[in-house]
């Protein structure tokens, strides 16, 4: 490991707040496949196989924070709570704050292309770093630093209001309680790397979930038009 390398990583670790026992662990979270792919004649493990384990490794503890944090709240309202905060867009926002991308080895390629910025490489990067963690330190470990990490997240948390955002699940929902067809939606425009805009079809019967949702479904990339399905 070169001393660049050792530097990098010691600067990291302070962002983490945790130190390791073991740095080849947090060099190889560090990894993206892109690295590896270009220097094939001096083969070093990437971030892949951590990324898979830190994803279950993330879903227990978040699973044990939020069971622990809302003792009043049903499997249902948990279910929402976790997937919000295991979500690809939270685990992003997650790997920005710790400045992953600026510390991510990545081919020239993909360094050139954003890689650092992209939302994928951040919230598999976070992963991965919980991985190391916790094979480095075990749960105790990893459960301290997911905490911390979270803290603010599971302390803002409305429980009265558990949709995050989420206006197309809201709309389902909604027309699931009053027995309604759930709504169609078909892709009408795709641009950039991560955007994506959609349209619904809407029935006669489902104008009314419509009304009922309409000001939250304006503020997101959903549209909901009165086209027929293609």
């Amino acid at each position: 490991m070169s001393s660049s390398v050792i530097d990098s990583l010691a600067e990291f670790q302070q962002n983490l707040g945790y130190k390791f026992r073991d740095p080849q662990l947090l060099e190889g979270a560090l990894t993206h496949k892109s690295f590896t792919n270009e220097r094939r004649e001096t083969p070093s493990p990437n971030n892949e196989r951590l990324e898979f384990l830190g994803d279950t490794v993330l879903g227990f503890l978040i699973g044990e924070l939020i069971f622990r944090s809302f003792p009043n709240l049903q499997e249902g309202a948990l279910s929402k709570i976790k997937a919000h905060l295991v979500s690809a867009a939270t685990l992003a926002e997650k790997g920005r704050a710790l400045n992953i991308g600026r510390y991510l080895r990545m081919g020239t390629g993909e360094a050139r292309s954003g890689g650092g910025e992209k939302l994928s490489l951040l919230a598999d990067g976070f992963e991965a770093v919980v991985a190391a963690i916790y094979l480095d330190g075990g749960l105790p470990a990893a459960g301290s630093f997911i905490g911390r990490t979270f803290a603010s997240d599971v302390a803002g948390i409305d429980v009265g209001d558990l949709s995050f955002h989420d206006y197309k699940t809201a709309l389902q929902e909604s027309a699931q309680a009053l027995g309604l067809p759930l709504p169609e939606y078909r892709i009408v425009d795709e641009y950039g790397l991560e955007v994506i805009s959609a349209a619904g079809s809407i029935t006669e019967q489902q104008r009314l979930v419509r009304s009922l949702i309409s000001r939250q479904v304006a503020t997101t990339d959903v549209e909901i038009t009165d086209d027929e399905p293609l």
